[in-house]
């Protein structure tokens, strides 16, 4: 099974390089995924800009270097590295949108557990001009600059980085901000909170990314605060049963959460189903699953409760990721993948609109298949069942 989901996952990381794979303004040793296939001329020019998207290429790539690292993948790491800050006209940080650079800054802190790749330069800066952005007064960080609207999508993976980084006390004051203001009565996470004159206005939109990265803050707290604690030896002290008290509180937001998105986010088979079309929404279901994996891999299988968690959070990656292949197209034997995880992949055709940015989102193309990001998306998901099947889980 493990060669088989690695194999699927070759295939989609082929595709994408195939297609949308593209030097920078023809500059040697630059790389970014055009954002349409078939292409429009303004987007093999990268006329439009969509920084979050590169992140999430950034990511994948990283994914196969891990399952196999080669001298080609590891180049292309570097140079996508490089493209983005070319493409990007001026360093990183100038971005207003903070949940951007905060995915940059995750797949960038993922580039050092490649073999011999060092961090990279923009990094720390990047890490700070997002703690810099905090709102003094609501104590998380707003979607961006000069902005009242605060988000999952900026907290939850702002939270994974602060924790990855070592600033626990931060990722645990933005997750808890999340838990104690936007779950519904469903169990699931909502979209922010948006300030207006009269007070606080809960934006409920539910999206598959938020409960994606609100399962990857969890678990990184709840990691650090074990490890804090000693746990792979017995706790010596009362600080440490409290940080391991803590570190449950943590996980059992986390097994709450999976069983929410298993119950109201997928088909009894277990597939991921929830309509997100393309563009900006392209991305939405392959977050998820890619923090789906980290649950089902890295989650402690250390109580019943644990284990059970695990098995639903594998069973939803590799039955969604089935059922993505089995609806694909295949083009030239290389697979383009449904932006619905239940039907058929739609042909991307070279006539049409194109995603357009509104209000700071992407909208979807005509076609969502045409979309970078839904083809992002199923490989993702592919790269996410092959960490599940190496892991023992099998489908």
């Amino acid at each position: 099974m493990q060669e088989k989901w690695a194999y699927r996952a070759d295939l989609a990381e082929q595709a994408i390089n195939e297609r949308h794979a593209s030097r920078v303004w023809g500059i040697p040793k630059t790389n970014l995924a055009v954002v349409t296939w078939p292409p429009t001329s303004r987007d093999k020019l990268f006329f439009h800009w969509h920084y979050w998207w590169q992140a999430h290429y950034l990511d994948c790539l990283i994914d196969a270097a891990h399952r196999h690292p080669t001298s080609a993948r590891l180049a292309r790491v570097k140079y996508t590295l490089r493209g983005i800050r070319v493409r990007n006209l001026r360093n990183v940080r100038a971005n207003r949108y903070y949940d951007d650079k905060a995915w940059l800054a995750l797949a960038s802190q993922r580039v050092t557990s490649l073999k011999n790749q060092k961090e990279p330069k923009h990094l720390k800066r990047l890490e700070s001009d997002i703690s810099g952005g905090k709102d003094s007064l609501m104590g998380v960080v707003p979607w961006r600059t000069n902005e009242t609207f605060y988000n999952v999508p900026t907290n939850g993976p702002a939270a994974i980085m602060f924790a990855r980084a070592g600033q626990l006390g931060a990722a645990k004051e933005l997750t808890d901000w999340v838990f104690d203001n936007l779950v519904g009565d469903d169990g699931l996470v909502m979209d922010g909170v948006r300030m207006r004159m009269h007070g606080p206005e809960v934006v409920k939109d539910i999206h598959p990314y938020c409960q994606g990265v609100m399962l990857g803050a969890c678990l990184e707290i709840s990691d650090a605060l074990r490890k804090a604690a000693g746990l792979e030896q017995p706790i010596s002290s009362i600080a440490d049963a409290e940080k391991a008290d803590e570190a449950m509180g943590y996980i059992t937001k986390l097994r709450d959460l999976v069983h929410s998105i298993a119950k109201t986010m997928a088909t009894p088979g277990g597939v991921i189903d929830w309509q997100t079309g393309g563009g900006d929404g392209g991305l939405f279901k392959g977050i998820l699953a890619r923090y789906l994996a980290d649950v089902a891999v890295r989650l402690p299988d250390d109580s019943g409760l644990n284990r059970a968690t695990r098995k639903i959070a594998a069973r939803l990656v590799l039955s969604s990721a089935e059922s993505v292949w089995n609806h694909r197209l295949e083009i030239d034997g290389l697979p383009v993948f449904s932006a619905d995880w239940v039907n058929d992949a739609a042909l991307p055709q070279n006539s049409g609109v194109v995603g357009s940015s509104i209000s700071g989102a992407v909208s979807s193309s005509q076609i969502a298949e045409r979309d970078l990001s839904v083809q992002l998306s199923g490989w993702m998901l592919l790269e996410a069942a092959a960490r599940v099947s190496q892991a023992g889980y099998a489908r």
